[in-house]
């Protein structure tokens, strides 16, 4: 199979494997962070097949869809030995789709050049307008509410701590997740894009806090 077969089987894959998702992270947050990591690879020189494939995959192997991360990872691994025979390009990705998580921003630091590319897409699609929605629409999932202004942001640097989804708010996840990913972009032009989604959800938190003010506001 050539390079364009293979990203079509890819995107084939992914619509499969993702396309019933309701939590944010569905077939059209996958393009969109194939289609970002595309553009951010060309400005950086990085292998635009490797990240494109990375990008499709990325979260088919992801632990919330899966049993486990090792079973979302061994799905990956096995389509991948299907379709490519080029060991070092498939040892590439999985290196990637490995490391992709924020896990509490305490995970290892991408080693490629295209692993940072990719992460740096994903983390995109985490800020801004999308974003917020999807950060909303994974709460509800999740059963989160909105907001409680009695429950404070957590102290997410443990693994436990992120992944307990019963516990929290979606306005607390920005604190505990989003408002940190502009610091944490690893190439020049990711860091370029992330400063307007990240100064937009500023804006968006300071209206958020003054509508919900106004409306709790006790009448005399």
């Amino acid at each position: 199979m050539n390079y364009t077969q293979i990203i079509t089987a890819a995107e084939k894959f992914a619509k499969e494997q993702l396309g019933q998702d309701t939590t944010g992270h569905d077939w059209f947050h996958t393009d969109r962070v194939r289609n970002t990591a595309g553009l951010i690879a060309e400005m950086e020189q990085a292998d635009v097949f490797i990240c494109t494939l990375a990008a499709l995959l990325h979260d088919v192997a992801d632990e919330k869809l899966n049993p486990s991360k090792e079973a979302g990872l061994r799905k990956v691994h096995n389509w991948l030995a299907e379709h490519l025979s080029d060991e070092g390009q498939i040892r590439h990705i999985m290196l990637i789709i490995e490391t992709m998580s924020f896990s509490g921003g305490g995970g290892e630091p991408m080693s490629t050049l295209e692993g940072q590319v990719v992460q740096d897409a994903d983390r995109l699609d985490a800020l801004g307008a999308i974003g917020i929605t999807r950060v909303m629409v994974f709460s509800g999932a999740k059963g989160r509410p909105v907001y409680d202004p009695e429950i404070a942001p957590r102290d997410e640097s443990l693994q436990k701590e992120y992944r307990d989804y019963s516990k929290g708010t979606a306005v607390n996840h920005f604190y505990e997740k989003l408002l940190k990913l502009k610091d944490l972009m690893n190439t020049p032009y990711g860091r370029k894009l992330a400063e307007e989604r990240h100064a937009f959800m500023e804006s968006f938190l300071e209206q958020f806090y003054k509508e919900w003010n106004q409306g709790s506001r006790k009448l005399l």
